[in-house]
């Protein structure tokens, strides 16, 4: 991800006080190391101070392909210099409010002040931000002796992962789930709304993708799978050959189409239905773990916001709510094969699938795995009556050293703050859809930031 970090400034400091700038532009070099060594490449400016400066500036963030603005006070900045550009870019603004010194009481020397007192700038940038109705984020701390840098980082993924839903392609193979209502909604709304584009795969299509797939590609595919995955002992060979063949057709696809996302409906898989002749279990599981989205049965709005968080969250996975346990207040996450390998506890299990659904395919295999421990978001996005809903809640994945669902794909998810009934009962309270995403390693905090961006309504359970 890229950054531009925008230091503000005041013209009348440099016009009667002119030795302060060395000391600040060291600082402001601090900042920007801080955050290339959290991996965030970072586009450097000159210090702003009136307003052609800060047009020029953001012109130039814009322009080198910043996703986020930062904004660092370098001292008291007044507000209406910078307000019109900021206001202004498509660019999603996170505010880091720190200084240098870590301590003002009485004994600290007074002229550290001249080098300390960017937080009333913060106030009035800030006070014009919400008069206006510009979403911003904000995080406030020291600088080293805080987790204000990685609470911004969290900021900067959230705002990117917005950025990332706008120009979303989602593929969709088959249909929706006949039936299904809660996440079917409008496709021409969805690219009104969001700019979300679904393509539809034909079965001609897919098929000749399917029988473009080389036997080199399929041995190749078949010992990475070897390499990275145990597999059980019901595997046939015959089948397992044609559950590659169509996974590859899929990545094809994918990749023909430059999506985003895909989601595929398990009832319309075969060589009459949709061109390929296996579900792509196994697919799904991997394109997430490379950034593109999925949900299943056809689900292209969660497909669509699981790839747009995967741009900022790589540990993020569809799922769906399956079995509550009423008494020790957890609730079991599972699919019929679908879960980003990078959340995985351990390697997946290759395994034939229980059950076959549709009239004309093969049996599906299905990578088999738990989902490791660890806090995060659960994620839901619906279509309430007049317009989108995100409900977002801090939980954590339960770790466990065993379990006894080898054949399923699985994980326990704890509500934080809630019983299972209670975050069932507020979940559907707010109309919450029965597909779902786990985003590892988020806060309720930058997912509302993320929500504000898109301009929709969003509740923290």
């Amino acid at each position: 991800m890229k950054i531009g970090l925008l230091p503000l400034y005041i013209k009348l400091y440099d016009d009667v006080a002119p030795d302060v700038r060395p000391r600040l532009n060291e600082f402001y070099e601090k900042i920007a190391v801080e955050f290339e060594n959290r991996g965030i490449e970072v586009v450097r400016s000159e210090f702003c101070r009136i307003e052609p400066e800060f047009k020029a500036t953001v012109s130039k963030f814009e322009n080198e392909g910043a996703e986020v603005i930062v904004t660092l006070h370098m001292a008291y900045s007044p507000s209406l210099e910078g307000i019109e550009a900021l206001c202004n870019t498509n660019l999603p603004i996170v505010v880091l409010d720190t200084t240098e010194t870590l301590e003002f009481t009485n004994e600290q020397s007074e002229g550290e002040i001249m080098y300390n007192h960017g937080i009333h700038g913060v106030m009035d940038m800030c006070s014009m931000f919400t008069r206006k109705g510009v979403p911003y984020a904000i995080a406030a701390g020291h600088w080293q002796e805080s987790d204000v840098i990685d609470r911004v980082c969290g900021y900067i993924s959230a705002a990117a992962s917005a950025m990332a839903l706008k120009g979303a392609k989602v593929g969709l193979i088959g249909e929706s789930f006949a039936g299904m209502g809660d996440f079917r909604v409008d496709y021409r709304e969805l690219a009104d709304r969001f700019g979300i584009k679904v393509v539809m795969s034909t079965n001609a299509g897919l098929r000749a993708l399917y029988n473009g797939v080389t036997e080199a590609e399929i041995e190749a595919e078949k010992a990475a799978n070897k390499e990275n995955y145990n597999f059980a002992n019901n595997i046939i060979e015959a089948e397992y050959t044609e559950s590659v063949r169509s996974c590859l057709a899929t990545r094809k696809f994918i990749a023909e189409n430059d999506l985003t996302a895909f989601s595929a409906n398990f009832l319309k898989i075969g060589p009459n239905a949709s061109g390929i002749t296996s579900m792509p279990f196994l697919e799904a599981c991997k394109s997430m773990q490379n950034g593109i989205g999925y949900a299943g049965e056809g689900d292209v709005m969660t497909a669509a916001f699981t790839g747009a968080l995967l741009k900022g969250y790589k540990n993020t996975s569809f799922v769906e709510i399956f079995c509550p346990d009423w008494k020790n207040n957890i609730l079991l996450l599972s699919h019929m094969g679908e879960v980003n390998y990078s959340i995985s506890d351990g390697k997946p299990t290759i395994s034939r699938a229980g059950e076959k659904y549709a009239e004309e395919d093969e049996y599906p295999y299905v990578g088999y795995t738990r989902m490791k421990g660890g806090k995060g978001v659960y994620v839901n996005i619906s279509r309430a009556r007049d317009d989108y809903r995100l409900v977002v809640a801090p939980a954590e994945m339960v770790s466990y050293d065993h379990d006894n669902f080898e054949g399923s794909i699985r994980g326990w998810m704890k509500p934080e703050g809630y019983t299972t009934a209670e975050f069932l009962e507020e979940l559907s309270r707010w109309g919450a859809t029965h597909h779902s995403i786990f985003v590892y390693g988020a806060t309720a905090e930058e997912l509302e930031y993320f929500g504000s961006l898109l301009d929709i309504e969003t509740v923290i359970l």
